[in-house]
């Protein structure tokens, strides 16, 4: 159902505030009280607007302002908007950037014939659902191989600052534009102003912004605000999906403080907080609005989200709630970004519910679990080889040092996202290509090759062999140390 703008919606009820403490506002109605999620406009020019959480009594309700609240004082006049906070749809959002109210924030007039819906949707029905399990294809290799992404899935990517999160999400918005001709949406919840801005002028420079959205509810707003911030992109992505029948990708950061403000709004309405003081309703809360993000028979929204995991403990409640909901997992590594092995993906630490023969197939498994366990025999390797040296291995151990090296070089790939910084033109990788690659070293096909052949190129067949006799060629696969920085 199509909803007009809120403001030109009139106003169907008035009232007057009667208490403000902070964000919560309360406000008494004479004839009939507003439903729970509507609007409603306070202040002189109607700039303070507030979100009905509950009904006091018969005449009285509680909300949370996703403004701020300087200048709104007791006896002030309310108006009730008579409708919930809603977001723009259409074909001319794209390529621009929003708040939480749909206001267009990037310093450009405000798109035209746009349409305006509730953000607050039920997810799609069981049986609009598809119950096909499908890759989601990013054309990055060490992802495509090691931890497919669901169609239609949920995908965490852990990481801290400087190891290349942005980078990849940016190459993962390419290759989507490119690859799947989708449209992607970013949701920045509680991103500092800084990133925003960064965030924009690496896209416009990337060349991506023409088939994306950018949607923010930025540090330093209320918590109301930023708790609905996800709800607005989440009901452009479903848009695109429903009306559009194009597959989205959807990218959240971060998931965490959409938990936090949750708290936050929680706290503020004096609900009893559960446990290390998160809200009782984190799981209700946070199911709405992940349940939302699925694989329909019209399209899909894949969601990829960056986690913020406190004090790196997983059995947080907000660690381990959002992880319930999660089809993949990413974690970047700052060792692997140190020695510029990018996308610095901790090969081993990473892992997708979809790595299945029956999802992925017998060979793409199999092919899966032997790269694995030659890396884990590598990192067990490590020590060994720092400390006495690469001689000192059996025939055996060498090989698997030489096989996992070579793999971990030819599952680093240049992004399109970095080619005005590296120089090296971008390659998408198609899944036949990487698997094919993986299998081919497995075999020992590259071992006459440099480590540095395999280092920074797209399919297997770009490994070039020197001219140089192969004793002098390999040189780097017999030295002792574990890393490889100047290698690369």
């Amino acid at each position: 159902m199509l909803i007009p703008d809120t403001h030109k919606v009139a106003a169907t009820g008035r009232g007057k505030v009667v208490s403000i403490r902070g964000s919560v506002v309360d406000v008494e109605f004479v004839g009939g009280l507003p439903p729970i999620y509507s609007l409603l406009h306070a202040g002189e020019s109607s700039q303070i607007i507030i979100e009905v959480m509950t009904q006091l009594d018969a005449r009285r309700v509680r909300g949370i302002a996703l403004t701020p609240t300087q200048g709104l004082a007791r006896g002030m006049s309310v108006e009730d908007t008579g409708g919930p906070l809603r977001a723009p749809v259409g074909k001319q959002i794209i390529s621009r950037m929003f708040d939480v109210f749909g206001h267009a924030i990037d310093h450009q007039p405000a798109p035209l014939d746009v349409q305006w819906r509730s953000v607050h949707r039920a997810p799609p029905s069981l049986s609009e659902r598809s119950t096909k399990s499908e890759i989601f294809e990013t054309g990055i290799k060490a992802i495509d191989v090691l931890v497919p992404l669901e169609r239609g899935g949920k995908a965490g990517l852990f990481g801290g600052a400087g190891v290349g999160k942005t980078v990849l999400l940016t190459e993962m918005i390419h290759n989507m534009v490119g690859h799947q001709q989708g449209v992607s949406i970013f949701c920045g919840i509680g991103e500092r102003c800084r990133e925003g801005e960064e965030l924009y002028r690496e896209m416009k420079a990337a060349g991506v912004l023409p088939n994306m959205v950018m949607v923010f509810g930025q540090m330093n707003e209320p918590p109301g605000s930023r708790f609905r911030v996800a709800a607005t992109a989440l009901t452009m992505a479903e848009y695109f999906r429903d009306d559009e029948h194009r597959d989205v990708l959807l990218l959240i950061d971060n998931i965490f403080r959409f938990i936090q403000a949750g708290m936050e709004v929680s706290g503020l309405m004096g609900q009893m907080p559960s446990r290390l003081g998160y809200q009782p309703t984190m799981s209700t809360e946070l199911s709405g609005l992940e349940e939302r993000i699925a694989n329909t028979r019209a399209g899909a929204i894949t969601s990829i989200q960056a986690v913020y995991v406190p004090a790196d403990d997983l059995t947080d409640p907000a660690a381990a709630h959002v992880f319930s909901h999660l089809s993949a997992s990413i974690v970047l590594s700052r060792k692997r970004a140190s020695e510029g092995l990018y996308p610095a993906i901790d090969l081993l630490q990473s892992n997708s519910k979809m790595a299945t023969p029956g999802i992925v197939g017998e060979r793409h498994y199999k092919l899966a679990q032997q790269i694995r366990r030659t890396l884990a025999q590598y990192d067990d390797l490590k020590d060994v080889v720092a400390m006495l040296g690469l001689e000192q291995l059996s025939p055996d151990d060498r090989n698997v040092v030489a096989r996992a090296r070579r793999l971990e070089r030819f599952l680093t790939q240049p992004f399109f996202a970095t080619e005005q910084f590296s120089g090296v033109k971008g390659k998408l990788v198609s899944l036949h290509d990487s698997l094919d690659g993986c299998e081919r070293i497995l075999r020992d096909e590259f071992k006459d090759y440099p480590e540095s052949a395999l280092y920074m190129i797209g399919a297997i067949g770009e490994a070039q062999k020197p001219a140089a006799p192969a004793a002098t060629g390999a040189a780097p696969s017999t030295r002792s140390e574990p890393a490889s920085a100047h290698e690369t």
